[in-house]
């Protein structure tokens, strides 16, 4: 079996993911290469792994979080696609089973909020943990724009807090941000990505909650009887 190792020592893999930083910061947008592979990754994997999903799983969506956003080394508009284009023979090459590689391709190729959705579990991980990684770290101290929004909520984010509740199905995003930007500043460029990880979460069983400095945003809707009857939830 492929795992994670595996894939964080390709060189192709690698080369990929720094060609994508390096054309977003030439672009002006937020850190996109080996921190945000490794969050997003570890998060997919610890969002499975904490609700009792098998080891394969867990392993396939660390490795699909590593790898999503490599197809921003090609241009940024429809990544997700170029991403599991990409991903595609290099994951074949490397001796992956095929129905490993196209549960992979399907969750890279839907994470982007304008054209995406959770198709499947390790696609569901994907996007929570994706959307989740909001915070000050992401921005270029270098490029840093007081009158970019993205720059002021991201950097005003101090800390970020991702807590899975396995007992109660709920999966819960917490952030605490300073005064350097708002909670208006922060839904006004986040509110796609929250209505993806709440249709993300109850695709996993669970309910998906956002907190602003211990505030709650939403009020997460409940799960149909279709999920469930799925979880085998009362």
């Amino acid at each position: 079996m492929i795992k994670i190792d595996d894939i964080k020592s390709n060189k192709e893999i690698g080369l990929l993911i720094q060609i994508s930083c390096v054309s977003l910061d030439a672009m002006g947008y937020t850190e996109h290469g080996l921190r945000h592979a490794n969050i997003v990754s570890n998060l997919a994997g610890r969002i499975l792994s904490e609700l009792g999903y098998d080891r394969r799983q867990v392993e396939l969506a660390k490795i699909a979080g590593y790898v999503h956003d490599v197809g921003n080394s090609i241009n940024r508009h429809n990544h997700g696609i170029s991403s599991a284009l990409l991903m595609y023979p290099i994951l074949k090459e490397m001796g992956m089973p095929i129905e490993d590689v196209v549960l992979i391709i399907s969750a890279i190729g839907n994470h982007e909020e304008e054209i995406g959705t959770s198709v499947n579990d390790v696609s569901a991980a994907l996007v929570i943990a994706d959307k989740s990684d909001a915070h000050r770290t992401r921005v270029r101290s270098v490029n840093y724009d007081p009158d970019d929004i993205h720059d002021r909520v991201n950097y005003s984010i101090k800390k970020n807090f991702l807590d899975i509740d396995a007992a109660n199905k709920t999966i819960s995003n917490k952030f605490y941000m300073t005064e350097n930007s708002s909670v208006m500043e922060f839904l006004k460029i986040y509110l796609s990505r929250i209505d993806m990880s709440e249709k993300a979460a109850r695709v996993l069983g669970c309910t998906y909650k956002l907190y602003i400095n211990d505030v709650k945003i939403n009020a997460p809707k409940k799960l149909s009887e279709k999920v469930k009857d799925k979880f085998n939830i009362e």
